[in-house]
């Protein structure tokens, strides 16, 4: 389905590093690759607005279900995902999962385990790896590095959007074994070595399952390959940057400029291009 402008500018307003990493996705499946990422992004704002929709959150998600049985939810953000997730096999489960986090949004705010945290990675971003995996059409021994991918995507947002979650009300990163009581700034300020230790130990983490996600890189064809790697070398990039100075959290959100993307994506295109004349 033809991915239309609302669409589009959900995911590019969303999502810049990861909607500059997609214009490298070949043809055949760049607009399903929109739809999926569109979808997500309308539902996350929801959750993210200032005051919180629930009741546009509990909506969408039954126009989603009435909408994958066979039903017309006369959206095209929704419809579209739905025809997509019947036709590409994503299963209905995983956006039941995906749900179940958006909403932890509305009434949890601060996970004190790691098994909290992962429970709600799981529904918010591993289960979108599942959906890419299905899209790109991969085997199923992909799945797990799929997961691996959005999980340590997704926690390297949360150490990069520790002062933006703060002003939310949120914490994601557990703080059990650690000196500091919370994430503000003061606090952080006030146990410099404690932060920049916690900091960098919490990187780890994004390095380990990060990986395991590169592990599945070779399953992915070639093209689809460029635009996943280049999305993966921008958050280590991210992760870099963080781990020279852990305070630059509360300075400035660390994002790659659309430059440096490119730049990375046409590397890597032509490196891939390169490996495959020799193959």
């Amino acid at each position: 389905m033809k991915v239309q402008p609302v669409q589009y500018d959900a995911f590019r307003n969303g999502s810049k590093t990861y909607f500059n990493s997609s214009r490298f996705f070949p043809s055949s499946v760049r607009d399903d690759v929109f739809s999926l990422y569109a979808f997500v992004r309308v539902a996350d704002n929801y959750v993210d607005s200032i005051p919180q929709q629930a009741e546009a959150l509990n909506t969408m998600q039954d126009a989603f279900r009435a909408s994958f049985a066979g039903s017309t939810a006369d959206d095209i953000v929704v419809d579209s995902f739905a025809e997509l997730c019947r036709r590409v096999d994503i299963r209905p489960e995983w956006i039941d999962a995906f749900f179940h986090s958006m909403r932890l949004d509305l009434t949890k705010f601060a996970y004190d385990t790691l098994e909290e945290t992962l429970e709600y990675i799981y529904g918010s971003a591993e289960v979108i790896g599942l959906c890419m995996a299905r899209i790109l059409e991969l085997h199923h021994d992909a799945d797990h590095a799929a997961c691996m991918l959005g999980r340590a995507m997704q926690y390297i947002n949360f150490i990069r959007d520790i002062d933006e979650d703060n002003q939310l009300g949120r914490r994601y990163l557990p703080l059990r074994n650690c000196e500091l009581e919370s994430l503000q700034a003061d606090e952080a300020r006030s146990k410099p070595d404690a932060f920049v230790t916690f900091v960098r130990e919490e990187l780890g983490r994004y390095r380990s399952w990060m990986d395991e996600a590169e592990q599945g890189y070779a399953m992915i064809p070639f093209r689809a390959r460029t635009a996943v790697k280049t999305a993966g070398d921008m958050y280590d990039w991210t992760a870099m940057t963080i781990e020279k100075n852990p305070f630059v959290v509360y300075e400035r959100k660390v994002k790659p400029k659309r430059s440096r993307i490119v730049l990375r994506g046409v590397g890597n295109l032509l490196v891939q291009a390169s490996f495959r004349r020799r193959r």
